[in-house]
């Protein structure tokens, strides 16, 4: 198995911790869980985004370096497998989306910072969905703070996410369309994609539709 660190990544409401969850279980890798309950500013963010976008952001990009840092220092690390439901590069992609240039231009350099001091994954699997299926997913799980999400918000999401696999030459993606599936209760679903993902795979873009 040329795998040994996966990371699961998608849009707002696209099942991608309940996918992690499931991949990790079946591949017998530990999981790695993004924490942001703790984020002060979450909540906030929806209710007033220009007031919060920046303390939200530091917060989630402190958090998910030590995480990871503490996870990847394990000694460990090359008898262990990993499925970790987001990629780190998201705090980048997230902060372009919320914060004013200035603002983006001081989180980069933080950024910058940090990121090469993290290993990559062997693998990004990104989970697709329509608008319409996001937003029902969304209201289906309820958290309250994410109800006020719009679907031009989601549509940036996805663009920014698409337009960095695009930059990223050197990475193996799969962008898997989930828009139809049910891999959380149809076992025949989950088991179409763990085939994709545990095949080995070109470095670049795949798309497949589930």
């Amino acid at each position: 198995m040329a795998h040994q660190i996966i990371t699961v990544e998608g849009n707002i409401g696209s099942g991608k911790t309940s996918f992690a969850t499931k991949l990790a279980k079946r591949f017998e890798a530990k999981l790695v869980l993004e924490t942001f309950a703790d984020n002060p500013f979450l909540q906030k963010f929806f209710i007033k985004q220009q007031d919060y976008a920046l303390g939200m952001e530091m917060f989630f990009l402190a958090e998910r370096y030590e995480q990871l840092n503490n996870e990847m220092m394990d000694a460990e690390l090359f008898q262990n497998r990993y499925v970790i439901d987001y990629l780190f590069n998201k705090s980048l992609l997230y902060a372009r989306v919320n914060l004013d240039d200035a603002e983006f231009a001081l989180f980069q350099k933080i950024f910058n910072i940090l990121n090469p001091k993290l290993r990559k994954s062997d693998v990004i699997v990104y989970l697709h969905s329509d608008l319409d299926r996001l937003v029902a997913n969304i209201y289906k799980r309820g958290r309250e703070f994410e109800l006020t999400v719009k679907k031009d918000y989601l549509k940036k999401i996805e663009t920014i996410y698409l337009e960095y696999f695009r930059q990223a030459p050197d990475q193996k993606v799969l962008i898997l369309d989930v828009t139809k599936a049910d891999f959380v209760h149809n076992e025949a679903d989950f088991d179409t994609m763990y085939d994709i993902v545990m095949q080995e795979h070109a470095i670049g873009v795949q798309r497949f539709e589930i």
